[in-house]
């Protein structure tokens, strides 16, 4: 860590389900206790079903909303007919942030082994927002929150962070022809 004081941001939080509720959502509460935990505002949460145009419909509101930064949902990552979590964020992404994807198989071969392949957790970028697509399981969100996204989303975490980055993230769209 080093010098610079902390920057919370504004993270609003998704699950996919065709069955949870939120009373129910142990992988949502797993990111809003970590989330608020470490000092950064949840700005929304809300749960749709396994529904790819729902699903960017609210991304992209989110997108576009200036009070949030980042988005993470959780679930519909899997290889199953009705995982289209993927698709939906892929939809929206200008950028996808391929590496995102390589870490968080990592961390997860070294919880869960082999298991890992089946997980298509992916990152990007759209409007000057970060995306995050986690599996469903409160394990795998707290793998990732912990192993990855708590330092990422620290403007104190050295070498490099998302953070410090985030003011450009929108620099094409400010350029003059």
């Amino acid at each position: 860590m080093s010098e610079k004081d902390f920057i919370p941001v504004r993270i609003a939080v998704l699950t996919v389900s065709d069955s949870r509720t939120l009373a129910e959502d142990r992988s949502g509460d797993t990111l809003v206790t970590r989330i608020e935990a470490a000092g950064h505002v949840l700005a929304a949460r809300h749960i749709l079903p396994d529904d790819r145009p729902r699903i960017r419909d609210q991304l992209a509101a989110w997108v576009a909303d200036p009070d949030i930064d980042v988005v993470i949902s959780t679930g519909g990552t899997g290889l199953t007919g009705r995982d289209v979590t993927v698709e939906a964020h892929r939809d929206v992404y200008e950028k996808e942030i391929e590496a995102f994807a390589t870490v968080f198989t990592i961390v997860s071969m070294n919880k869960i082994g082999t298991s890992a392949v089946q997980s298509r957790a992916t990152g990007g970028v759209a409007g000057g927002t970060y995306l995050f697509a986690l599996p469903g399981s409160p394990g795998a969100c707290k793998d990732a929150w912990d192993e990855i996204l708590v330092k990422q989303l620290d403007y104190r975490h050295a070498p490099c962070n998302f953070v410090e980055i985030m003011p450009r993230l929108d620099e094409h769209l400010r350029r003059k022809p």
